[in-house]
């Protein structure tokens, strides 16, 4: 409308036309359209005093505690989104912690499941994978084997190392679990899934 209400006489002209093929327009939403436009809302102003003082102070906890404590009610959850449009992230103690390396070199294995993570009975598809846990005496490596068909843990295995045998122990748990509950599935029916991470 703004390219063409100066040929055609204004907005009003333009808005009969539009009503007379089925897209009805008044000319007050096309004024109020342009109101807000010119005009930042309520939420973009105090967006950008945050960001401004989220600049001064990084990361989120500390930032949404620090605001607070100025007098600025804010929302955690705010100061998380706000922190990441402006690309800020917190400081993290520690090193970063690694858990899949993956050989290029290794040949993979087929995915037999074919990303479907539903399982039509008890004990037909499991997924394992492992994942770390920040404790004071370090870091923790926790493995776990998913039965999908319930979404239960069905095995699990922690160790402060992430070799082979933290896998294969949640595995084993999970296979002894199988057998306890006397719920062993015909030959070949169990596929097991994991990630191919080292």
């Amino acid at each position: 409308m703004n390219e063409h209400r100066d040929r055609f006489g204004g907005v009003e002209p333009i808005c009969r036309v539009l009503t007379q093929h089925d897209c009805s327009i008044a000319p007050s939403t096309y004024y109020a359209h342009k109101q807000r436009q010119a005009s930042p809302s309520a939420r973009q102003v105090r967006d950008a005093g945050l960001k401004e003082l989220i600049t001064e102070v990084y990361g989120a906890r500390k930032v949404w505690r620090e605001l607070n404590r100025q007098g600025h009610a804010v929302a955690r959850c705010t100061v998380e989104r706000l922190m990441r449009e402006l690309g800020i992230t917190g400081a993290v103690r520690g090193r970063k912690v690694v858990t899949t390396v993956a050989d290029p070199a290794a040949v993979r294995a087929p995915d037999l499941v074919e990303r479907d993570f539903v399982a039509p009975a008890p004990n037909r598809t499991w997924v394992a994978d492992f994942t770390h846990v920040a404790a004071w005496a370090g870091t923790v490596y926790v493995a776990f084997v998913v039965g999908t068909f319930s979404r239960r843990i069905v095995g699990w295995s922690a160790a402060t190392s992430k070799h082979t045998e933290l896998v294969l122990a949640a595995l084993e748990m999970a296979l002894w679990q199988r057998d306890r509950t006397g719920t062993p599935p015909e030959a070949g029916e169990l596929t097991h899934h994991s990630d191919a991470g080292s």
